[in-house]
Order: C-alpha cells, then structure tokens, then sequence
C-alpha cells in the first residue's frame, strides 16, 4: 500500500538547461508511464507529494496543487536548473493547480499536456499543440474492463472470510446440522457471488446505460436486475422459498451498490464533493439492506429450525 517515488526532481536521459520539464505525482504507476512515454527524450520530471496518490484524484483531492507545486519548484532548485521557465502538466491536474499562481509565485509558465502520457511525444513535435483528440478522455468498455481484475482480487478477501463466518453461524443456529448448514451457506455464498459479479464486473460493463448519475444508483440497479435474474434462473435447479427471495433482494443490491461505488475515482461523472455526498446517503443505507439481509437470513434458519 505505499507504491510510491520519492518526490523531487530527476533526470532523464541527459538533460541540460533547455530541456523540458514535466510534472506528475509521485504514485509510481504514474511515474513509470509517464518515463515510458518519454523514451528516447531527454528531460526534468518533477515529481510532487501526493501521498502515492494517482494525478487526476490528487488533483481533486487538493495534493497536486499549486501549493505543493510552487513548494516543490523551490525545494528542488529548479529556477537554477533550466533556463526556461516552462513546465508541463498533466491535463487532469487543472482541477488543482491555479496556472495564474504558479506564475505568479515562482515564475513558471504552466503548460497542460494531454490527457495520456502516450500522447506526450506527438504534444511535443506539434509545437506544445494538443488535438481535440488528446483533450478528450475516452471510458470505453475495454478501458472499464480494466479495473475489473483489481476489483475482484479486492472484494474475494473478505467476501470468502464472511462465507467462512456464516458458515460457522449457520452451522450453530441450525442445531449442527451439516444439510441445513450447507444449504443456507449455499444462499450466502450465492449472494456474495452474484453481488461481486454484478457490482464488480457488470456495472463498469453496462455503466453507460445503468441509470442515475451517482455509481451507488447504478451499482443498485444492477444488483436488482442480478437479483431478479437469480429468481428466475434458480427455478430450474433449486428453487427458493420465499424468505429466501427477501433475502436476496435486500443483500444483493445494497452489496452491488457498495462495490459500484469504488469506481468513483475512474470517472469523470465524479468529484470530490460529489463523492462526498453519495456517501453520506448510499453508505448508511447500504449497511442497513446487508444488516436486514442478515437478520432475515438468521430468521429463516430459526424459523425452519
């Protein structure tokens, strides 16, 4: 969890005092790409402080700032370095950094790049010019599908500690009996699943098309449509009671909701306050649909018991 670079100004390749200089966070995936994109250049990369934190959510989190920048423009000696006084900035720092202040307070000139590092070297020959394509940052389905992986690795943990727990609760409120005990860890297991799939996996696939604009919305209407889907398809191999539908339709969704909500900070439907809002009503209301899900799973055992 600490994936990060120093912060500080370095080298690359051979730079002397008319070289370019770029800045970017000091979140090392950040960094490696940006250096890969600048094979073959020689120039300054700056990095700032922004606590391992990728460009576009440290620059609406207020780390890659013009505080931070001018701060580092200083530390690193830089206006003793380059003889130019030009620096280029990633485009989705512009949320965080006041172009007028920089200059003001350091004397450097704030450049934005393009949106991807891969487009630097085109930005570069074009004179500093970027395209309209450069300025746009695409979502497609390929770049959503992605985050999938990470996501799953990140929701399997603790989703296979919670199946291990309510198998032991299970196994106790059912008076040790193994059939019962596997039938209704068979109903958690299968929530959990089909919740991770649909939060996880389908809803960056269909987000365009979910409805709302907050991610817990779309995560829920995903996880209603997983819910309804699962009802009609366990008919033909195990049908469910009705108590097990309830219970479904409560854990499902608000489990879907939750996992949708980490994609918060790989769109720009988002932002800062935003997030911020969305949490403050989707969290709250999520834990209460699990919780319910939960009492009714526990009161389904005790009623059949």
């Amino acid at each position: 969890m600490s994936y990060t670079v120093d912060p500080g100004l370095y080298a690359l390749g051979q730079p002397g005092p008319d070289s370019r200089v770029f800045v970017t966070a000091n979140y090392k995936m950040t960094f490696d790409l940006l250096r890969r994109a600048l094979t073959g250049f020689d120039a300054w990369i700056l990095v700032l402080d922004t606590q391992g934190i990728n460009v576009w959510c440290a620059a609406g989190k207020g780390t890659f700032g013009t505080e931070e920048l001018v701060g580092r423009i200083e530390a690193s000696g830089l206006a003793s370095i380059v003889s130019h006084r030009q620096l280029i900035l990633p485009q989705l720092s512009g949320s965080g950094v006041a172009a007028h202040e920089v200059k003001k307070q350091s004397g450097f000139r704030v450049i934005y790049g393009p949106v991807c590092a891969d487009d630097i070297p085109a930005f570069v020959s074009h004179g500093l010019e970027a395209t309209p394509e450069m300025r746009t940052k695409t979502f497609t389905i390929l770049e959503r599908l992605v985050l999938v992986p990470i996501e799953l690795c990140g929701a399997l943990k603790p989703a296979l500690l919670s199946v291990c727990a309510l198998l032991i609760l299970s196994f106790l409120l059912s008076g040790f009996s193994w059939s019962r005990t596997g039938e209704y860890t068979l109903i958690a297991s299968m929530a959990m699943g089909i919740a991770i799939l649909a939060g996880a996996v389908f809803t960056p696939l269909l987000l365009p098309w979910l409805p709302g604009r907050a991610f817990s919305s779309k995560g829920l209407a995903a996880g209603v449509i997983a819910v309804v889907l699962t009802i009609l398809l366990s008919q033909t191999w195990h049908p469910l009671s009705r108590m097990e539908m309830v219970v479904l339709a409560f854990s499902i969704p608000a489990m879907t909701a939750y996992l949708a909500m980490n994609f918060t900070g790989a769109s720009t439907f988002t932002s800062l306050s935003g997030v911020r809002k969305e949490m403050r009503w989707a969290l709250p209301l999520e834990i209460a649909a699990t919780a319910a899900g939960l009492v009714l799973w526990v009161a389904a055992l005790l009623l059949e018991g």
